[in-house]
């Protein structure tokens, strides 16, 4: 099955879902997980950093303090994940960090909208599954906390193999 898992987070309340419900696959099959935020290109910003100066630096910490969340909440579930941020066009991050950390499975959340607003979609219409040559989850359930805790409790209470 899956071995390593990396996990594409936005910070939003959809990757959020992704954030939990790839985490609890990866612990069932047993997988490493990688955690994964992508400032997209920042070209608007630099026409506001002209106005005020700052603005770049504001968005990139924004983004670090979304990695540094999804980090402490896969800690919460019991991972040690590796974590990167990274900026550029998602879709083509995206997969060049499963090159990188040799993923077999990629989890992403979902947000219905037009196909300019979204975040895995690049100017040319590349979507995250044109640069990845491994699995794609778009992970929709939301796990709720007694779901989980349910789940952590059978795994502890199961005999070891």
């Amino acid at each position: 099955m899956y071995k390593k898992v990396l996990l594409a987070y936005d910070g939003s309340l959809e990757g959020a879902i992704a954030l939990r419900e790839g985490a609890i696959m990866a612990r069932r099959v047993g997988a490493e997980v990688f955690l994964l935020s992508v400032v997209p290109h920042l070209g608007g910003i630099q026409v506001a950093e002209g106005v005020h100066g700052g603005v770049i630096a504001h968005e990139l910490e924004r983004y670090r303090e979304v990695l540094e969340r999804g980090v402490r909440k896969l800690r919460q579930l019991g991972f040690t994940p590796q974590s990167k941020l990274a900026v550029g066009e998602p879709a083509r991050v995206i997969g060049a960090v499963v090159r990188e950390v040799g993923a077999d499975l990629v989890v992403v959340g979902h947000q219905k909208r037009n196909i300019i607003e979204r975040w895995w979609s690049g100017a040319a219409g590349a979507y995250i599954s044109d640069h990845i040559a491994c699995s794609l989850l778009i992970a929709r359930n939301a796990v709720s906390d007694a779901t989980l805790d349910e789940e952590t409790k059978h795994k502890a209470e199961a005999p070891a193999n």
